[in-house]
């Protein structure tokens, strides 16, 4: 991306309309854009645990459950219960069937037979941005490319793998394949320092507290920066760059990093539909820095909520909800660039599932599905709602129609048509 090009998208969008002084610009702003980002963590869920209460008209969650770190954020929520994937059982066949509510291509078990909910949006959403949709992974393909890692499917067969080296998604998003680019990558330049002066001249127009805000987004740049291509002012800072992407003990780091990279191109509206998968169905990952010595797929095998086992699989799927915390407090803290009130939060979708429902069964019914943002005023969050039994199909049919579509169905029809009850406003 050349100086220009990169200016454009910090000024237009990091920075955001929001931030610039004067009224009449705010009246003039245009619609916001609605933004689709989907998040996987594996291996389902310990029901008992993961449900939330609705106290009149407030969702709660019990002491130690595992969505319990969200509590904070509970109106920003709709958490979703007892839907299924028809015909799924098991994980590879839940991972495919996931975001496309359909199964394999005949005589062919491991090619799915449609087109999943990110790419069927990305394809029918007007043209504008960089990057139609953005694949981001941390570890997914630590058994390589097998149907337990994948996800996102462009059509019939067709995957669409996850881009699971930040510094490589780091390059692609802000520096670009041009011959500048490499020079800068090269000799270590920073972004940043490519736009500073133009950053200065835009920081004397803002007030106060506006100033502050670009200063902010600025320096969470600049950090994330030094964090994949450090320099020598920073010898002692862990460099992402110099991590293994495969290395277990790297989930975390890898993980953060994916996540700040997904917010700042969304910021810079460089794509409005986003993924980011953690590690695959059947994770062999194991929590080291939750003191674990099984792979989060082993343990939830094990029977009882309260045995060493499944203490430790709910430990690891609350680290899971502070990750989702994380992305969405990301999220709500960067103003909506073309709307005068509400943030990128307020304005997006942010759908979070898993491949099974029950962690010991492993059978995809009763699917534990949170999602969270306002879809411009598509969604009424502060929400826990139980079906029984209906297709998710529904499910991502009302996403598709939150997000400005019309088609009747998603996937496979006989699985019901029209929306998930009650989902949307």
């Amino acid at each position: 991306m050349d100086r220009r090009s990169f200016l454009g998208s910090l000024g237009s969008a990091i920075l955001g309309a929001r931030l610039l002084d004067g009224g009449a610009a705010r009246a003039q702003a245009a619609p916001a854009a609605r933004r689709l980002i989907i998040v996987f963590s594996p291996d389902g869920t310990e029901h008992d645990v993961w449900r939330p209460t609705m106290n009149g008209s407030r969702m709660e969650f019990g002491e130690g459950s595992i969505l319990e770190p969200l509590a904070r954020r509970w109106q920003d929520l709709t958490v979703v219960d007892g839907v299924a994937y028809t015909e799924g059982v098991e994980h590879y066949s839940g991972m495919v069937r996931m975001l496309t509510n359909i199964g394999f291509r005949e005589n062919v078990p491991s090619v799915t037979n449609g087109m999943s909910l990110d790419q069927y949006v990305a394809s029918r959403l007007p043209s504008g941005p960089r990057f139609p949709s953005l694949e981001l992974g941390v570890q997914c393909s630590i058994w390589g490319l097998i149907p337990e890692a994948r996800m996102s499917f462009s059509g019939t067969g067709q995957t669409v793998p996850s881009n699971e080296d930040p510094r490589d998604v780091f390059r692609r998003l802000f520096q670009g394949p041009g011959e500048d680019a490499l020079r800068r990558l090269a000799r270590q330049q920073s972004v940043l320092d490519v736009v500073r002066e133009d950053a200065r001249s835009l920081s004397a127009r803002l007030s106060g507290e506006e100033r502050q805000k670009l200063e902010l987004h600025l320096e969470s740049l600049r950090q994330m920066e030094r964090a994949l291509e450090p320099g020598p002012e920073c010898p002692d800072v862990p460099a992402l760059s110099q991590l293994d992407p495969w290395q277990n003990d790297n989930f975390p780091a890898l993980g953060r990093a994916q996540t700040d990279l997904m917010v700042a191109a969304l910021a810079c509206d460089l794509t409005r539909v986003a993924s980011l998968q953690w590690s695959m169905a059947a994770s062999p990952t194991v929590f080291t820095w939750l003191n674990h010595a099984e792979s989060h797929h082993s343990l939830s095998h094990v029977v009882g909520a309260t045995s060493q086992g499944g203490l430790q699989f709910i430990q690891g799927e609350r680290w899971f909800s502070e990750q989702f915390l994380y992305l969405l407090d990301r999220l709500a803290a960067i103003p909506e660039p073309t709307e005068p009130q509400g943030s990128l939060l307020d304005h997006s979708i942010v759908l979070w599932m898993t491949e099974v429902g029950d962690r010991i069964t492993h059978h995809c019914e009763d699917m534990p599905i949170v999602i969270a943002g306002g879809g411009s005023g598509r969604l009424r969050p502060g929400r826990y709602l139980h079906y029984t039994g209906e297709s998710h199909g529904k499910l991502l049919t009302s996403l598709c129609h939150a997000m400005g579509l019309d088609n009747p169905s998603f996937g496979n029809a006989t699985h019901g048509e029209g929306e998930l009850p009650g989902l949307l406003a």
